[in-house]
């Protein structure tokens, strides 16, 4: 009996770890939405648009080091970039919580995007490879259901936070969390050996792609409140375009690179990423419309909204762990991803033409949420596990990590296309939205139709054996 219950119980605290540290990261992306008002209470001399790099300078490096975090923990050891993401996102996260000005707050919200970018690609590389290879499709689950539920509920989380304790609460709540998970995986992690003799990704590349997708990230960001024709945004988005190009034109061409172009050559991983980077594009407005929605023209207090987001979020995460359990009955993450599709796909056609400024929560905000969050959940789970399943087991974490950047990268386009529909719309009150949910629904079909046209999956082989290092370590 112990020798069953030993293993599962290891399993469920290694799950424990690196879920809850996915949590983190994935919550503090959307956390800071409805912060905006009691810090210029803080900081009144500080412009709106000053107070907004609260929320970009977390989100710019976060996208932009996710690939290159998944390569260094492919080469230096998951646990090790780990570790290091935890680390230094709950010791920012203080930073954060303390900041006396405005340049500190902004400066360590960026140094805690940097963890949380190393914290996403290697927590998904533990579960495949240190968790039971049979439960593959149960943690790719729960790291689903985690960032999924994050994701989401950022908004409440942080308006209620807001509501009632302040906008510091916000980062002191990870403090405590953080120290756990840190001392989780110092003593339950394993050991790997690291391939750093093989030389490291290149380091020109890296920071070539790294400070492409940022600058991208930073122009379609800010585009709306600089104007598109500004030549601040129009540096940002050419210049990050040429980085990356170069960055990806270096990759094809060395023999540690730093992205792994190869695996575009799969087209199970090709399909993913694209159908990730739409869904991000869609995901992210919506819910960020949706807060807008109910607080503009509903009157919702941060409070009230946040309590409002709280259903779909839940579904979200229900969407994601069932799908885990029952992956077999889907017949692998194509299905799970079209079934996900099709929800978030109803969620929108329902939507757009019942919107109205007459209060209907119960009648439509709720199932609506509901059937789209389901979706979210479905789509969040099939696209990480064909990504991650896609790859060899070495690349687990590179995978994961250009999969999650596609999903952030078009997040942030989202986030910027909202910003021009709600510019451009100005005036028009819900009509403004309404344009906001076709938008977001007009991508969830184009997502639909690569999706079964173009994505086909291939279940793996058997998992191979750990190498003998990693096995004999894991024994110690």
């Amino acid at each position: 009996m112990t020798e069953q219950t030993a293993p599962r119980r290891g399993n469920a605290a290694l799950l424990l770890t690196v879920c809850g540290a996915t949590f983190l990261a994935m919550l503090d992306s959307t956390v800071t939405n409805l912060v905006v008002p009691a810090l210029h209470e803080d900081f009144p001399s500080a412009s709106v648009s000053d107070l907004s790099w609260v929320i970009i300078a977390y989100v710019v490096p976060f996208a932009a080091l996710l690939a290159s975090a998944g390569r260094l923990a492919d080469v230096l050891g998951r646990r090790t970039v780990f570790l290091a993401g935890v680390g230094l996102f709950t010791v920012m996260s203080l930073a954060c919580a303390v900041a006396p000005n405005l340049p500190v707050l902004i400066a360590a919200r960026a140094a805690q995007g940097v963890g949380a970018a190393a914290m996403i690609p290697a927590a998904l590389a533990i579960l495949l490879l240190d968790g039971p290879p049979e439960r593959r499709a149960a943690a790719i689950g729960m790291w689903s259901a985690a960032s999924a539920l994050a994701a989401a509920v950022g908004p409440s989380v942080g308006g209620v936070l807001v509501d009632s304790l302040g906008w510091r609460s916000v980062f002191y709540i990870n403090l405590p969390l953080g120290v756990v998970m840190l001392a989780l995986a110092v003593r339950i992690l394993p050991r790997q050996a690291s391939n750093a003799s093989k030389g490291l990704p290149d380091p020109l590349g890296t920071v070539l792609l790294a400070g492409g997708i940022g600058a991208l990230t930073l122009g379609l960001t800010k585009g709306a409140a600089w104007d598109w024709s500004d030549p601040k945004t129009l540096g940002c988005l050419a210049g990050g375009f040429v980085a990356v190009v170069f960055a990806i034109w270096r990759s094809a061409r060395k023999p540690v690179p730093a992205i792994e172009t190869e695996l575009w050559g799969n087209r199970t991983f090709l399909v993913t990423n694209v159908v990730s980077f739409l869904y991000g594009m869609a995901q992210y407005p919506w819910l960020l419309g949706t807060v807008l929605f109910v607080t503009d023209i509903w009157l919702y207090s941060e409070a009230k909204a946040g309590f409002a987001m709280t259903p779909g979020a839940l579904f979200a995460s229900a969407a994601a762990l069932l799908a885990g359990r029952v992956t077999g009955r889907f017949r692998g993450p194509r299905n799970a991803t079209l079934f996900g599709l099709i929800a978030f796909l109803i969620g929108g056609v329902w939507i757009v033409p019942a919107l109205s400024e007459q209060h209907a929560y119960l009648a439509l905000i709720l199932p609506v949420s509901a059937v789209a969050g389901f979706g979210m959940g479905a789509i969040t789970f099939g696209t990480s596990m064909a990504a991650a399943m896609s790859a060899p087991p070495i690349r687990f974490a590179g995978a994961s990590g250009m999969n999650t950047m596609a999903r952030q990268v078009g997040g942030a386009l989202g986030v910027a296309a909202l910003a021009v529909i709600l510019e451009t719309n100005a005036g028009q009150g819900i009509d403004a939205y309404r344009n906001v949910y076709l938008f977001c629904t007009v991508l969830v079909v184009i997502a639909l139709v690569i999706t079964w046209f173009g994505l086909r999956f291939t279940p793996p082989p058997a998992p191979a054996a750990q190498p003998a290092e990693t096995a004999a370590q894991a024994r110690a």
